[in-house]
Protein backbone atom coordinates (compact mmCIF):
# COMPACT_ATOMS: atom_id res chain seq x y z
CA UNK A 1 0.00 0.00 0.00
CA UNK A 2 2.67 2.59 0.53
CA UNK A 3 4.19 2.43 -2.71
CA UNK A 4 0.87 2.66 -4.89
CA UNK A 5 -2.23 5.05 -5.17
CA UNK A 6 -5.30 5.61 -4.21
CA UNK A 7 -8.26 5.61 -6.55
CA UNK A 8 -11.00 7.68 -6.28
CA UNK A 9 -14.31 7.74 -8.39
CA UNK A 10 -16.03 10.11 -8.48
CA UNK A 11 -19.59 11.22 -10.36
CA UNK A 12 -19.18 14.77 -8.58
CA UNK A 13 -22.18 14.29 -5.99
CA UNK A 14 -21.94 14.72 -2.59
CA UNK A 15 -21.47 11.51 -1.43
CA UNK A 16 -18.65 10.95 -4.02
CA UNK A 17 -17.25 14.33 -2.01
CA UNK A 18 -17.38 12.95 1.27
CA UNK A 19 -15.76 9.71 0.23
CA UNK A 20 -13.09 11.66 -1.34
CA UNK A 21 -12.46 13.29 1.94
CA UNK A 22 -11.58 9.50 3.09
CA UNK A 23 -9.04 8.71 0.63
CA UNK A 24 -7.36 12.15 1.69
CA UNK A 25 -7.27 10.72 5.04
CA UNK A 26 -5.70 7.40 3.72
CA UNK A 27 -3.40 9.04 1.11
CA UNK A 28 -2.04 11.24 3.95
CA UNK A 29 -2.29 8.18 6.14
CA UNK A 30 0.20 6.12 3.91
CA UNK A 31 1.89 8.66 2.66
CA UNK A 32 0.54 7.98 -1.13
CA UNK A 33 -0.58 10.20 -4.05
CA UNK A 34 -4.76 9.82 -5.41
CA UNK A 35 -6.22 9.11 -8.64
CA UNK A 36 -9.40 10.93 -8.90
CA UNK A 37 -11.23 9.22 -11.74
CA UNK A 38 -14.60 10.12 -13.49
CA UNK A 39 -16.31 7.64 -15.97
CA UNK A 40 -18.39 9.52 -18.24
CA UNK A 41 -21.48 6.72 -19.46
CA UNK A 42 -21.84 6.09 -23.03
CA UNK A 43 -25.81 7.58 -24.02
CA UNK A 44 -28.74 5.04 -24.47
CA UNK A 45 -29.01 6.89 -27.74
CA UNK A 46 -27.94 9.15 -30.92
CA UNK A 47 -30.49 11.07 -29.27
CA UNK A 48 -30.18 14.15 -27.56
CA UNK A 49 -33.66 16.00 -27.07
CA UNK A 50 -33.37 19.49 -26.54
CA UNK A 51 -29.67 19.92 -26.49
CA UNK A 52 -28.20 22.19 -29.26
CA UNK A 53 -25.48 20.49 -30.91
CA UNK A 54 -24.22 19.66 -34.56
CA UNK A 55 -23.65 15.88 -33.51
CA UNK A 56 -22.78 13.31 -31.04
CA UNK A 57 -19.16 13.77 -31.16
CA UNK A 58 -19.49 17.86 -30.20
CA UNK A 59 -21.43 16.37 -27.03
CA UNK A 60 -19.19 14.01 -25.67
CA UNK A 61 -16.30 16.58 -26.22
CA UNK A 62 -18.08 19.02 -24.05
CA UNK A 63 -19.43 16.64 -21.74
CA UNK A 64 -15.73 15.42 -21.62
CA UNK A 65 -14.10 19.08 -21.17
CA UNK A 66 -16.98 19.70 -18.80
CA UNK A 67 -15.23 16.27 -16.56
CA UNK A 68 -12.16 17.37 -17.39
CA UNK A 69 -13.05 21.03 -15.73
CA UNK A 70 -14.81 19.63 -12.45
CA UNK A 71 -11.91 17.07 -11.97
CA UNK A 72 -9.60 20.10 -12.09
CA UNK A 73 -11.30 22.18 -9.46
CA UNK A 74 -11.51 18.74 -7.11
CA UNK A 75 -7.83 18.29 -7.94
CA UNK A 76 -6.75 21.83 -6.65
CA UNK A 77 -8.88 20.89 -3.44
CA UNK A 78 -7.50 17.96 -2.47
CA UNK A 79 -4.08 19.30 -3.07
CA UNK A 80 -4.95 22.07 -0.27
CA UNK A 81 -5.61 18.78 2.44
CA UNK A 82 -3.05 16.21 1.02
CA UNK A 83 0.25 16.26 2.89
CA UNK A 84 3.21 18.26 1.25
CA UNK A 85 4.49 16.44 -1.80
CA UNK A 86 1.45 13.92 -2.30
CA UNK A 87 -0.17 13.91 -6.03
CA UNK A 88 -3.27 13.56 -7.77
CA UNK A 89 -3.29 12.47 -10.75
CA UNK A 90 -7.41 12.64 -12.99
CA UNK A 91 -8.57 10.69 -15.66
CA UNK A 92 -11.45 11.16 -17.42
CA UNK A 93 -12.54 7.33 -19.09
CA UNK A 94 -15.47 6.29 -21.26
CA UNK A 95 -17.12 3.63 -20.93
CA UNK A 96 -19.00 0.68 -18.73
CA UNK A 97 -18.52 2.35 -15.24
CA UNK A 98 -17.74 -0.75 -13.30
CA UNK A 99 -15.65 -2.17 -16.15
CA UNK A 100 -13.60 1.00 -16.64
CA UNK A 101 -12.90 1.37 -12.60
CA UNK A 102 -11.81 -2.56 -12.93
CA UNK A 103 -9.48 -1.33 -15.65
CA UNK A 104 -8.40 1.67 -13.99
CA UNK A 105 -7.09 0.24 -11.16
CA UNK A 106 -5.26 -2.56 -13.19
CA UNK A 107 -3.17 -0.05 -15.03
CA UNK A 108 -2.67 2.32 -12.17
CA UNK A 109 -0.98 0.74 -9.67
CA UNK A 110 -3.92 1.07 -6.93
CA UNK A 111 -3.26 -0.07 -3.72
CA UNK A 112 -6.94 0.77 -2.51
CA UNK A 113 -10.26 2.06 -3.66
CA UNK A 114 -12.36 4.66 -1.88
CA UNK A 115 -15.90 5.01 -3.50
CA UNK A 116 -19.41 6.31 -1.93
CA UNK A 117 -21.85 4.22 -1.62
CA UNK A 118 -25.16 6.28 -2.50
CA UNK A 119 -27.14 3.68 -0.36
CA UNK A 120 -30.22 2.34 -2.44
CA UNK A 121 -32.59 0.13 -1.07
CA UNK A 122 -35.52 -2.44 -1.86
CA UNK A 123 -36.66 -1.60 -5.66
CA UNK A 124 -34.25 1.06 -6.16
CA UNK A 125 -31.07 -1.43 -5.27
CA UNK A 126 -32.43 -3.92 -7.78
CA UNK A 127 -32.84 -1.35 -10.81
CA UNK A 128 -29.93 0.72 -10.40
CA UNK A 129 -26.59 -0.87 -10.99
CA UNK A 130 -24.32 -0.86 -7.66
CA UNK A 131 -20.78 0.45 -8.36
CA UNK A 132 -19.22 -0.04 -4.89
CA UNK A 133 -21.08 -3.24 -4.48
CA UNK A 134 -19.20 -4.72 -7.57
CA UNK A 135 -15.96 -3.25 -7.23
CA UNK A 136 -15.67 -4.80 -3.91
CA UNK A 137 -16.62 -8.63 -5.33
CA UNK A 138 -14.02 -7.77 -8.40
CA UNK A 139 -11.59 -5.82 -7.47
CA UNK A 140 -8.35 -6.97 -6.51
CA UNK A 141 -6.96 -4.55 -4.15
CA UNK A 142 -9.31 -3.83 -1.17
CA UNK A 143 -11.88 -1.33 -1.33
CA UNK A 144 -13.67 0.86 1.42
CA UNK A 145 -17.20 2.27 0.70
CA UNK A 146 -18.10 5.30 2.46
CA UNK A 147 -21.73 6.02 3.39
Amino acid sequence: MRTRQILCPTDFSETASHAMSYAIEMANLYGVGVRLVHVMSEPLSEYHYGIAMESAQQLDRQIEAAAEGNLEKLKSQMLQELNQGLTVQTVVRKGDTLDQLLAESKVGEIGMIVIASHGHQGISHLLNPNIAEGLANKAKCPVLVVK
